[in-house]
């Protein structure tokens, strides 16, 4: 497979059966197993909509790879960010800021990114 001009699968919305409903304002959208003994979605009805499968997954060479074709490495620090940028290895990785960075940190750690030519995707200083 070509990985450059590979496109991850797409999938149809995984909703949770009487999520929408009024009087069940309780359950959340977010995707869990159906495990009653009469749920229709355990069953597989085809009415009761898609259930996450081993088929819907991407291929190995497409896991963790982002819509550029790139994959992310998080760094938490300056150390970690120069032993990326000396590594010939990552030259295809976009760099990716821990969350737990100081404005100050990141700034620096942005700033020696773009010195070097590496994409941080969440290099975005509030």
């Amino acid at each position: 497979m070509n990985i450059v001009n590979a496109k991850k699968k797409t999938h149809p919305k995984f909703n949770v059966p009487n999520q929408g409903a009024v009087n069940r304002s309780r359950v959340k959208d977010s995707w869990r197993k159906q495990r009653g003994i009469d749920n229709k979605k355990r069953v597989k009805k085809a009415f009761a909509g898609a259930e996450p499968t081993i088929g819907y997954g991407n291929p190995e060479q497409l896991k963790g790879m982002r819509a550029n074709g790139r994959k992310t490495v998080v760094v938490q620090n300056v150390q970690q960010l120069k032993e990326v940028i000396e590594n010939p290895d990552m030259t295809d990785y976009d760099v990716t800021l821990a969350s737990a960075l100081s404005r100050r940190k990141r700034i620096e750690m942005v700033k020696l990114a773009e010195k070097n030519k590496l994409r941080v995707t969440n290099g975005g200083v509030r």
